[in-house]
């Protein structure tokens, strides 16, 4: 892997971006959901589809929750900058980028591939601590941590 250095406010800003889309994303599908139920008839040749729209209102409802609650924890992710893993740290191992903030997955930034990791991850927790030069092993991959910003 060649040597980057990255922005971490530019990095902090992109998941912050990313969560917001998703929010909005979801806000438009909950609220044509909602719209759908209100049109459809009440009589009970259509009880199931008013079923299968509550349903899938309940589950955008769960993703919504999930979403508000990472937009929470990115306020308690600092740009600090530290000679040990923790939350706010972009880690690059000599397999992959990871920045400890909350578990939003994989994303491309400054056309690098990303992992953004919950603190509270078996990934995280066994990294958290470490510094330049130490080597971690999970689920039989071992990785050596390179750079830490």
């Amino acid at each position: 892997m060649q040597k980057t250095v990255y922005n971490k406010s530019e990095l902090r800003n992109f998941v912050n971006e990313t969560i917001s889309g998703k929010v909005k994303t979801l806000e438009f599908y909950l609220n044509f959901s909602l719209e759908a139920s209100r049109d459809i008839k009440k009589t009970s040749k259509y009880d199931s589809i008013r079923e299968e729209i509550q349903e899938e209102i309940y589950h955008l409802d769960k993703q919504m929750v999930s979403l508000k609650t990472m937009q929470t924890q990115m306020r308690k992710v600092l740009n600090s900058v530290s000679d040990t893993i923790k939350l706010g740290s972009l880690v690059i191992t000599n397999k992959a980028r990871f920045y400890i903030s909350v578990s939003l997955g994989e994303f491309f930034f400054e056309g690098d591939r990303f992992y953004a990791i919950s603190p509270e991850s078996p990934m995280a927790k066994i990294m958290l601590g470490k510094k330049p030069g130490d080597s971690f092993v999970l689920n039989k991959i071992g990785q050596e941590i390179v750079e830490i910003f």
